[in-house]
């Protein structure tokens, strides 16, 4: 991936930040994408940069705004004139019970998760096309099964999973689209021991996952899986096996 430009959204904290940092590992030039994480993306970054100039680069944005979408790919290729791949990680994740669910909480759950990816899909097509480049989204094993409490959630992640389907058929041949759908890698803040190990019962291998889990199959989509388009990856121990 020597020659790879990646723009990674959400990629100061957790996830994203392991997929950066295998994917700089392997060679890639890195755009880093945070909305106010500004300390944590500029640690990464310098320590990034230290061990290989300008190979990092840094872009705030908030991805309800329309007009970040094709602002943020306008820069990439401003300065680095091309773009290989793009990876949609930046989601909110919280609880939405039906009966309580504000327009406020629909708008913002559907803008990360799901608009947000499309938008900048689109803007990044024409660039992704030139080079044969390719797109993975960070899904959920809750877009097919979903978490009780959480409806917007896992709706959003739903339409991001026929998002990838239909944007592998719209943008063949010249483009790969896949998804990568983790499963218990990080859990979420607040969340009670007991719950926590329910879940890791209900896997087959009875444990949670790591982010680089997540940032491997993301390396192994962009880099080997020439073949393959369309896909979603569950990522999750066997944890869908029983849900």
């Amino acid at each position: 991936m020597k020659t790879n430009i990646v723009l990674v959204t959400g990629a100061a904290h957790r996830v994203g930040a392991a997929i950066v940092r295998r994917l700089h590992q392997q060679g890639a030039t890195i755009i880093l994408h945070y909305r106010h994480s500004y300390e944590a993306a500029k640690k990464i970054a310098d320590e990034l940069n230290s061990s290989r100039q300008n190979s990092v680069l840094l872009i705030s944005a908030d991805l309800h705004d329309e007009q970040s979408y094709t602002g943020m790919i306008e820069k990439v290729i401003r300065e680095y004139g091309r773009m290989d791949a793009l990876v949609n990680n930046a989601s909110s994740f919280y609880p939405t019970p039906v009966g309580e669910v504000s327009m406020k909480e629909w708008d913002d759950l559907m803008a990360s998760n799901l608009k947000a990816p499309f938008f900048l899909s689109q803007a990044a097509a024409p660039h992704l096309k030139q080079v044969r480049g390719c797109i993975v989204n960070i899904v959920d094993i809750h877009a097919d099964k979903p978490l009780k409490g959480h409806p917007v959630y896992c709706m959003a992640k739903a339409g991001l999973v026929m998002m990838t389907k239909s944007l592998a058929k719209e943008l063949g041949p010249d483009i790969r689209v896949n998804a990568v759908a983790p499963g218990a890698i990080m859990w979420p803040e607040g969340m009670e021991s007991e719950v926590k190990d329910d879940i890791v019962g209900r896997t087959a291998l009875k444990r949670k996952g790591d982010p680089d889990d997540i940032a491997k199959t993301v390396l192994f989509l962009l880099r080997d899986a020439s073949y393959m388009t369309g896909q979603i990856l569950a990522v999750d121990g066997g944890r869908s096996l029983n849900l």
